[in-house]
């Protein structure tokens, strides 16, 4: 376990849900974590150290860790699974990644409870998917699928090791066309949320999706 005692605690920044800090064994990831009656669901990993690990056992522990792309395994997922006894779900083509543990995979869509599941969006990773929670509105996590550039707007971004750039935009596209106007609210992004100014989550999710121009997207 990664010894680091100045890490700041995560931070509430919606009802029921915290952003961790960012997790360099990610690159920057940030991982969230969704208080549910049903049980605990951590989206993505933090840092694997004992700030976190007391922090996650006093809400309740954790049922479910659900991984929405390669990029936000950490590199603890193993002794996580260990000290949690949490599930740990992610996308059927990127479950190879985490040989050494019980792993429960989908193809298209699965269901985590009654308000929250689970979808497949390839495109940055071959098994990058979206969270989405129907809460506070219309929660969507979105990993790397989706992420804020430097001036808050919303986009997918191309990086040197996007698995499939079309394939990406396809799956924005379809996005756009998934949820209605009472449907979707807010995005949290799986990284750049240093972007986000301190507010740690975009609003009027599905107007910026709208707004979003394909054919004016610049590659990064």
């Amino acid at each position: 376990m990664t010894n680091e005692p100045n890490l700041k605690t995560p931070r509430l920044i919606l009802p029921g849900i915290y952003a961790f800090s960012p997790n360099r064994e990610t690159l920057g990831g940030t991982a969230y974590l969704i208080v549910e009656n049903t049980g605990n669901i951590l989206v993505d990993c933090p840092l694997w150290n004992e700030v976190n690990q007391q922090f996650l056992l006093s809400q309740g522990g954790v049922s479910c860790l659900y991984l929405t792309h390669r990029g936000g395994i950490g590199k603890q997922v193993k002794q996580m699974q260990g000290g949690l006894n949490c599930q740990v779900v992610i996308q059927e083509q990127e479950a190879y990644l985490l040989p050494n543990v019980l792993t429960t995979t989908f193809e298209q869509e699965i269901e985590l409870n009654e308000n929250l599941f689970g979808f497949w969006t390839s495109g940055h990773s071959p098994g990058s998917s979206c969270l989405y929670y129907k809460k506070e509105g219309g929660i969507l996590f979105t990993g790397r699928h989706l992420l804020p550039d430097p001036q808050g707007k919303l986009l997918p971004l191309r990086w040197e090791k996007t698995f499939h750039w079309p394939r990406q935009l396809k799956n924005v596209q379809l996005l756009r066309s998934r949820f209605l106007a009472d449907s979707l609210s807010i995005i949290c992004p799986g990284a750049n949320t240093g972007y986000l100014r301190g507010k740690g989550y975009l609003d009027q999710a599905l107007e910026r999706l709208q707004n979003w121009q394909l054919t004016q997207e610049t590659s990064h």
